[in-house]
């Protein structure tokens, strides 16, 4: 869905607080969740978003909540709109193959991403096609000491929050 579970926004947003990024790309923003939550809260961030399905960049209006909105699959972004301040993969891994999350999350460090923010289900959460939209299906259910794992093997330090359906991870460089 273009939506996510409120569990650890609250979290994310203090964090984004402590940061203050003032470059953020968000992978897959559906809705704008996270725009609508940190931007009013930290002016002047440049936001970047990357949208894989065409019709919710109208639908959901990113151009007005974005300063720059790319359709186009994160796994193919070019580097340059990884290195950022920070980098938001929200509820989007889990729509993909294990193997090509980790490569993208291996991309976006090595792109020079300062901070990444990760959010996913770590609960079995079984989702297919959502209102016409392929790319909603949950390919991959991840568990909590998975990611631990991946993102503690990307160098740098890692915060994490794990709630009853959502885990949240702060990877910094």
């Amino acid at each position: 869905m273009p939506t996510s579970d409120v569990e650890g926004k609250d979290w994310s947003l203090d964090l984004f607080l402590e940061h203050r990024p003032d470059t953020v790309t968000d992978i897959g923003p559906g809705r704008g969740t996270y725009a609508w939550l940190m931007r009013p809260r930290h002016q002047g961030t440049w936001w970047t978003a990357v949208e894989i399905h065409q019709p919710y960049i109208d639908r959901y209006g990113l151009h007005l909540q974005y300063d720059e909105v790319h359709h186009l699959d994160a796994r193919d972004a070019p580097g340059h709109l990884f290195d950022r301040d920070l980098v938001i993969a929200g509820d989007v891994l889990e729509h993909m193959p294990a193997e090509d999350a980790i490569a993208l999350l291996y991309r976006i460090t090595q792109a020079g991403a300062r901070h990444l923010l990760v959010s996913l289900p770590i609960i079995y959460a079984p989702q297919g096609e959502v209102d016409g939209n392929p790319h909603e299906a949950h390919v991959h259910h991840w568990n909590a000491a998975d990611m631990d794992h991946v993102l503690g093997g990307l160098g740098g330090t890692v915060q994490a929050r794990h709630g009853h359906t959502l885990g949240c991870w702060w990877w910094s460089r």
